[in-house]
């Protein structure tokens, strides 16, 4: 498949770009960014740049988090940021739940195939890495994440409640006898 984004770690040079991505979020009444590491939350671009390039380090990742790899996703053609993903190489006790990975897709850029792309290519880097799943929780109500999710080989495994509304798990192997 030819790919029409790349994953790109976060950088300075990405900062207007990157703020105009969050921007488009925002006004469309949208106050979280799922898979952004905190980028909803947080005003300055380089508090949140040292953030997430501490996290990728197993010794300056923050003590409450888990080691976690954050790209931008870029196409190629127009150098636009489409899509925001992150890969938890662990899980603790907060995230057990809620899995190895969020993503986001910018709201005029949706049902283009561009989320299935994003995971398909965090699965590659997964493997990279040698994990040997993926654990995805997606809100029931979202159908377009359920479908990405699934195009890339998740299954079903167990539901839970997470703010008043019910979430279900699944789970994708990433290789040859994988958990």
């Amino acid at each position: 498949m030819n790919k029409r984004i790349s994953l790109i770690r976060p950088t300075l040079e990405l900062k207007e770009e990157a703020l105009a991505y969050r921007r488009e979020h925002f006004a469309h009444g949208e106050d979280i960014i799922n898979g952004s590491e905190l980028f909803d939350k947080t005003e300055s671009y380089e508090e949140w740049l040292s953030a997430v390039t501490l996290n990728m380090n197993p010794e300056t990742v923050n003590e409450n988090w888990v080691v976690t790899d954050t790209f931008f996703a870029v196409r190629g053609d127009d150098n636009k940021i489409i899509g925001i993903i992150d890969l938890r190489h662990t899980l603790n006790d907060f995230l057990k739940d809620l899995g190895n990975c969020g993503y986001s897709v910018r709201p005029s850029e949706r049902n283009k195939g561009y989320a299935t792309e994003m995971l398909g290519q965090v699965c590659d880097i997964a493997r990279k890495y040698g994990m040997p799943k993926l654990k995805l929780s997606v809100e029931k109500s979202n159908l377009a994440s359920v479908r990405t999710i699934q195009k890339n080989g998740g299954v079903y495994s167990y539901s839970f409640m997470f703010e008043n509304e019910q979430a279900d798990v699944y789970v994708i192997k990433l290789g040859e006898g994988a958990l």
